[in-house]
């Protein structure tokens, strides 16, 4: 009897050990998994904004791209077509962007395609199709397309901004360049992240999708958790940035700040896009006056470092 239960207190005991030790195993890989940094997956931008005060030249800002290793670029399209009147050649710089490992993610034009006025609308129009003309000769897949001409109006009926911006996508597909619904947190329409995406979902049209920016969220008022709604079709380009805590109804674009210096909750919205599958580009869009006075070859690189860090912890 006595030898009966010593061998059970024995074999309990080894059951024990076992027991914690495939414990204490599982905890420490939790650990390890949890500690492990989340591989690479974004496709990181330079919106030529963030370097626009050093007037840096448009050849030169693709080399900064380049340099600072960026995969993307998404100009202006003043600047393409202060090339232009220069004597530049849109093929050659195609070939330029290319050249330097780059794609041109988007443009940034602001075309009065929303307007209520019907003359207004169509010069509007006009001005969208030559601005994506201009992006498609240099590589150029999509085309920023915010209330320009509509930012003081509070009143714009979102389901005719929909019969818009359809009739705008339908110009895109002429040109293989996809329009996209630009919030502007500091604008009284298209204010918020709900009203953009409303305006893309009625249009009917199916490239439809929104450009949304983590300074305008904030601005406008827009929860980030908004975007668990949206997918990764829907949201195709993200302007990143970061801001101080600054009031909503006082802080301007000039405010923002680099990814991580901020109070932005981008640890959130990195998390956020890696599960619902983003494959789209993540374009770094400042327009900080004291970056501006810097190397813009050092702002970029800062810039970039930054973003990578967070998306590392994410």
């Amino acid at each position: 009897m006595g030898e009966r239960i010593s061998r059970r207190r024995m074999l309990a005991g080894a059951g024990a050990a076992l027991a914690m030790t495939m414990e204490v195993d599982w905890m420490t890989e939790d650990s390890h998994a949890a500690a492990k940094p989340r591989p690479e997956t974004f496709r990181y931008c330079l919106n030529t904004s963030t370097i626009q005060g050093q007037k840096v030249p448009l050849v030169d800002e693709i080399e900064i791209a380049a340099k600072a290793g960026y995969v993307a670029i998404e100009p202006w399209i003043n600047e393409i077509e202060k090339y232009v009147e220069g004597g530049g050649s849109l093929k050659d710089l195609h070939k330029r962007i290319a050249d330097h490992g780059l794609e041109v993610a988007s443009g940034i034009g602001f075309a009065e395609w929303i307007v209520d006025d019907p003359e207004r609308r169509k010069k509007g129009l006009e001005v969208a199709k030559r601005d994506m003309d201009l992006l498609q000769q240099i590589g150029g897949k999509r085309l920023a397309a915010p209330p320009a001409g509509a930012t003081e109006q509070s009143d714009l009926n979102l389901a005719a901004a929909a019969e818009r911006y359809h009739a705008l996508c339908e110009i895109g597909d002429s040109l293989g360049v996809i329009p996209m619904v630009e919030v502007w947190g500091f604008s009284k329409s298209l204010t918020r992240l709900g009203e953009g995406a409303l305006v893309a979902i009625q249009s009917g049209h199916p490239k439809a999708c929104v450009l949304a920016d983590v300074y305008h969220l904030y601005k406008g008022g827009s929860p980030l958790a908004g975007l668990n709604l949206l997918t990764k079709t829907a949201v195709n380009h993200f302007h990143l940035n970061d801001y101080p805590g600054l009031p909503q109804a006082t802080i301007t674009d000039a405010d923002r700040v680099y990814p991580g210096d901020g109070i932005a909750p981008l640890t959130d919205l990195f998390r956020l896009l890696h599960e619902m599958g983003y494959e789209g580009s993540l374009s770094v869009e400042l327009f900080n006056k004291e970056y501006w006075k810097q190397d813009a070859l050092t702002v970029a690189k800062t810039a970039l470092e930054k973003a990578k860090a967070i998306a590392h912890r994410s």
